[in-house]
């Protein structure tokens, strides 16, 4: 492998507007229900005491995810197949001619990134945009952005500009197959970890 494309995602901008997967449906023609890019609200909270009296303590953040195109995909590991495949640019891709529809590849995606086409009964997933990258643009996703919070590039590149974080909350730990991705955390995600873990615990919050 020459190289490792890869994204990333400033969590601590991001809106929550879903133009991203509404680009990547439009780019795509991805049937109803079917994303290949999902943007998911985070939210915890409960009621804080100040003084004599209670108030809301209520955090929600968002975090924009497709395919992490991992170095180490679980989803090409356990595909029966070899349909799916990383080729010499990092990408992990569907090869739908020897895809079975068999779905291990979607037990084994610890972020759920390859969706079943029920029309065809392959696999699909995102492919970064494999044709635009050809072209020397950007994915459609990280192109109709508003807020800019979605970035392309090689992942040594994106490394040294942003840092190497690659897992916020309640993404697994990025150990397990080493995402392609660095995420700048929202400045409440220490927050809503410390909350999530004292309602688990029924602590009083």
């Amino acid at each position: 492998m020459s190289k490792q494309y890869g994204f990333y995602v400033d969590s601590s901008y991001c809106s929550g507007c879903k133009t991203c997967q509404a680009a990547c449906i439009d780019k795509n023609n991805l049937d109803r229900g079917v994303l290949w890019r999902r943007v998911y609200e985070v939210n915890e909270g409960g009621w804080k005491k100040v003084g004599n009296a209670w108030v809301p303590n209520v955090i929600a953040y968002n975090v924009s995810l497709s395919c992490n195109h991992c170095e180490n995909p679980l989803c090409v590991k356990n595909c029966p197949t070899t349909a799916m495949h990383k080729d010499s640019r990092g990408i992990v891709t569907v090869d739908e001619n020897k895809c079975i529809g068999c779905r291990y590849c979607e037990w084994s995606c610890p972020y759920g990134a390859p969706k079943y086409n029920e029309k065809k009964g392959v696999m699909s997933k995102c492919n970064l945009c494999a044709d635009f990258i050809e072209e020397g643009k950007d994915p459609a996703c990280v192109a109709a952005c508003p807020m800019r919070v979605l970035e392309f590039g090689e992942m040594d590149a994106l490394k040294k500009k942003y840092g190497s974080v690659n897992e916020v909350f309640p993404l697994p730990p990025g150990g397990i197959t080493k995402p392609s991705v660095v995420i700048k955390p929202h400045k409440s995600e220490a927050d809503v970890k410390s909350i999530s873990a004292a309602i688990n615990n029924r602590e009083e919050v």
